[in-house]
């Protein structure tokens, strides 16, 4: 389990599993959260309930799309279909399931308002991040952002297509690109990530440095496996 170190927000709880500590079995062992990746289901909802007993109340999943709809704390319900997900209201644990995509976790300064996202390509190229800061009943500027665990830029190769989408959303990240062979690059998408959220008023981003595609021992990669493979999550929630 990782418990990042996020000072001065005394009311604010996260947590990102990694993929040790549950009873899955083979490509999926053996923390594997997401029930849609092929993994047996008993052994899902075991890990499911492993992590429960660490939280304040059961976690507020979504089914998640690669879209850009962002749920406040009315408008969730079991299986709602969205890619983030906001509260300002104590004990409710918000959750998102990631293995390569970007976990992002935004929190007000002063521990009121706690957002969690599921950003992956599509989802940068869509504007989820601006969507979401946008739902939130704060100031931009006291807003703080923290990425966690997701591919890094020496495992992410795209090509011009995905490259120009992701430019067109967020012009000031074009310097996240690498060439590579003709027509691939690439892409730091933790950069397209904070040109993005520097862009919808949050200045203060940091970057957990963890990157899935090259800790098989602790991270589930959806590349680095070719799709078969597990999910971990980072949950964010509000002290009672």
């Amino acid at each position: 389990m990782i418990r990042p170190d996020w000072p001065g927000l005394d009311t604010v709880r996260v947590l990102a599993t990694t993929r040790a500590g549950g009873v899955s079995r083979g490509p999926w062992a053996s923390f594997n959260l997401g029930f849609h990746c092929g993994d047996d289901v008993q052994a899902v909802a075991e890990n499911q309930r492993r992590l429960a007993t660490l939280l304040p109340a059961a976690p507020r999943w979504l089914r998640q799309v690669h879209g850009t709809r962002a749920v406040g704390p009315e408008d969730w319900r079991p299986g709602v279909e969205a890619d983030a997900a906001w509260t300002d209201r104590p004990g409710q644990v918000l959750a998102i399931l990631t293995a390569d995509c970007l976990p992002v976790l935004l929190a007000s300064t002063d521990g009121e308002v706690v957002a969690a996202i599921h950003a992956g390509w599509r989802g940068l190229a869509g504007g989820i991040l601006a969507a979401t800061v946008a739902e939130l009943p704060v100031a931009r500027s006291s807003l703080r952002a923290w990425i966690g665990a997701s591919i890094s830029q020496a495992a992410y190769e795209v090509d011009d297509v995905v490259k120009a989408a992701l430019v067109d959303a967020a012009p000031r990240a074009a310097p996240c690109f690498q060439a590579t062979r003709p027509g691939h690059w690439l892409a730091d998408l933790k950069g397209v990530a904070t040109s993005a959220l520097n862009a919808a008023g949050v200045a203060d981003v940091t970057d957990a440095g963890l990157c899935t595609a090259s800790q098989p021992d602790r991270f589930y990669s959806h590349r680095r496996d070719q799709g078969h493979t597990g999910r971990q999550a980072t949950l964010i929630w509000l002290d009672t």
